[in-house]
């Protein structure tokens, strides 16, 4: 079912690993094209060109696109009880996770009379994004803003696609147990739009009848190609968190691990999308051939077995067979996977020796969709390789550094000479004259 891609005997360079390794495709760009005319629309027609869309693609006209109160209202009440006692295990979590990212403003004395302060400031407005094509994301809800609330932003919008299917007091809505995870979580502006659209009636605010969404400074969540190719159109105008590819796995085991947990979870992410990548590093062959023999059997016995069928035979897939675990570790660097799994003997130490990865979960009984929903980290994480240089959604992500400069006239005295230097190294003369300008014409 996987492609197998053998490494072995095989020293190969980052740039030959990262052309091997498999990985999906993901054409921003050609969406583009698309994408762009609907953004404009947006902003030239408001929320007249939000509804088309929204009936365009999403083949419904909400009856007003902000969800009013008693709908959130009515959402909660009609919430599982058992789903709302697993949402609230996920928000306390995510809590208590993420208000230890919370940071402090420090104070550098640099110079007697001389301080630099760095302040860290939320940002005033965010929009969370929150999917809504093949699955309902409630988990996604808890992930976006509990980070934003604890940040101290002060003003958080949702928006998540109407859903064709909403009957009754939902009819036109997000999906309920969106709408009711935001209830839970006290987001009371919620707006009824998905894909490229929300993005854009982020960006650019927009009125409808009495509501107002206001323009917003970030948007954050997941999100199909549309959503990705208009974060990066309207990067600039707006602040954005990441470009979130299709969600992506690898595993690094080795004959130590259990081939029928493997195979489940590489099956949990194939679930989600038929371009999701679900990716075994191992040099154990034999634990590879059990691991095929296990898919063999779990595949079509889960409910969307012909969408993790085609993920796991996509080339995005594939089971990559490695000297040792030196070798492997220098695959799932160079990978730089969303999700990463350690299954090996020590595997704390292992995962120790990992530098690039979205999130670790280290050994048997930490399996990714632990991770989805209730172990206290955050799931919104990069894909497509940028884990070797980003980082998932957190406190930090709704936060600004803002260095405050505080300086006596002693100690920009003091500095003068070295700063009207570089200044005219620069070939910036008047830089040092408005420093001079200060401290009597002397440096």
């Amino acid at each position: 079912m996987m492609v197998r891609t053998d490494l072995r005997g095989r020293a190969l360079s980052a740039r030959e690993l990262r052309r091997i390794v498999p990985r999906a495709a993901f054409d921003v760009d050609a969406a583009m094209a698309d994408v762009r005319p609907i953004c404009e629309a947006v902003r030239d027609r408001g929320a007249v060109a939000v509804q088309d869309f929204s009936e365009r693609f999403d083949g419904v006209r909400a009856p007003h696109l902000r969800v009013p109160a008693d709908v959130l209202a009515a959402a909660l009440a009609a919430l599982d009880p058992q789903v709302s006692a697993a949402l609230d295990v996920a928000i306390e979590r995510a809590r208590a996770v993420h208000r230890d990212q919370s940071r402090k403003d420090t104070t550098t004395t640099v110079a007697p009379g001389g301080t630099v302060c760095e302040r860290w400031v939320p940002v005033d407005r965010v929009g969370l994004y929150v999917p809504g094509g093949r699955a309902v994301y409630p988990s996604s809800v808890v992930m976006n803003v509990v980070p934003a609330q604890i940040a101290g932003v002060g003003s958080l919008a949702v928006a998540s696609p109407p859903q064709r299917e909403n009957t009754g007091v939902f009819a036109g809505y997000p999906h309920p147990t969106i709408l009711a995870a935001c209830a839970l979580l006290g987001i009371e502006e919620v707006w009824t739009m998905g894909g490229a659209h929300a993005v854009a009636g982020f960006a650019y605010g927009f009125a409808d009848g009495d509501d107002t969404c206001e323009p917003v400074a970030l948007v954050t969540g997941p999100g199909n190609i549309y959503v990705v190719a208009a974060k990066r159109l309207l990067k600039g105008l707006i602040g954005i968190d990441a470009e979130a590819g299709p969600t992506e796995i690898a595993i690094l085991a080795d004959s130590s691990a259990d081939a029928d947990l493997v195979a489940a979870d590489l099956i949990s992410q194939a679930e989600h999308d038929p371009l999701a990548a679900s990716v075994l590093v191992t040099d154990s062959e034999e634990l590879a051939a059990a691991t095929e023999l296990a898919l063999a059997a779990r595949v079509p016995a889960t409910k969307h077995s012909e969408r993790v069928a085609e993920a796991l035979r996509g080339p995005q897939s594939g089971i990559v067979l490695v000297d040792d675990l030196d070798q492997g570790l220098d695959v799932v660097n160079t990978y730089a996977a969303e999700h990463l799994e350690i299954m090996t003997d020590d595997a704390a130490a292992v995962a120790a020796r990992v530098r690039n990865a979205g999130a670790i979960f280290v050994g048997p009984f930490a399996p990714v969709s632990l991770g989805d929903y209730a172990a206290g980290s955050n799931h919104v994480l990069p894909t497509g390789g940028c884990a070797c240089h980003s980082g998932g959604l957190s406190v930090q992500t709704f936060l600004r550094g803002i260095h405050v400069v505080t300086y006596s006239e002693a100690a920009l005295r003091e500095v003068a000479p070295h700063v009207v230097a570089l200044a005219n190294a620069e070939d910036l003369p008047a830089h040092g004259e408005a420093v001079l300008a200060r401290t009597g014409g002397l440096p």
